[in-house]
């Protein structure tokens, strides 16, 4: 049975009424996705709201998170309303498609760790068809907001299994937004490459440059050196 909640360094996620709980690679999605210099960041799906309370710590952004869940949107509200950067993130109970109604922000960084199964079987639980099914909000809905509303120097960012990250890259291109990076993440040294985080851009490159990433060492055990650097501000056991 899963925690009812994650305990972070600076921040507690409480999972308990979320379909999606916190797991390595949204973790890793969290503290790749570079967000340094942005000033107004948004959050596709945010679940429990643990993409918006990672680039929360290390930003001095506005963060808007979108959520169309009943549950998660209370869940992602409260980790908020009790995080150190409650004053700076923003939970808008809405599908994408409504809050792009309304919407006149332009932002440096969109985040989003979509539904992302687009034709295996769907199960009886709801929430979690919501959370893992291309349902209600589909790729074309992510890319057709971003080419609105990301920022002329902006940056989008994915997380996404291999296979549907080839097919947004695709899709990508009709939107004006290229794929400039690419980091491939494996469970460990040999091991599957379960996830692409991808950066797309409005600038076109020729070829984008692609990483790796090994989440533990060939052991299977012991977290590799890369991935200690990018989670040690977050992970309490790091």
């Amino acid at each position: 049975m899963s925690n009812s909640y994650f305990q972070f360094k600076q921040f507690r996620v409480e999972q308990d009424r979320c379909a999606m709980k916190v797991c390595t690679d949204s973790c890793l999605f969290g503290a790749y996705a570079d967000v340094a210099q942005a000033q107004h960041i948004l959050d596709i799906g945010a679940g429990t709201g643990l993409l918006s309370l990672m680039v929360a710590q290390r930003s001095k952004a506005s963060i808007d998170a979108v959520e169309i869940d009943a549950a998660a949107q209370q869940q992602a509200q409260e980790n908020f309303a009790a995080s150190p950067w409650a004053d700076r993130l923003h939970l808008y109970p809405a599908s994408l498609q409504e809050f792009a109604t309304n919407n006149r922000q332009a932002y440096d960084v969109i985040l989003s760790n979509p539904p992302f199964f687009l034709s295996s079987l769907k199960s009886a639980d709801t929430a979690k068809n919501t959370a893992k099914h291309t349902g209600d909000l589909l790729f074309e809905d992510i890319l057709a907001f971003a080419q609105k509303h990301l920022a002329l120097a902006g940056k989008l960012y994915l997380l996404l299994p291999p296979a549907e990250a080839a097919h947004f890259a695709v899709l990508a291109q009709a939107h004006n937004l290229y794929l400039t990076d690419m980091l491939e993440v494996y469970t460990r040294t040999g091991g599957k490459c379960i996830r692409h985080i991808q950066t797309y851009t409005f600038v076109s490159h020729k070829t984008s440059i692609v990483k790796q990433l090994y989440i533990r060492a060939a052991d299977a055990v012991t977290y590799t050196p890369e991935f200690v650097a990018l989670l040690q501000p977050y992970y309490l056991a790091l």
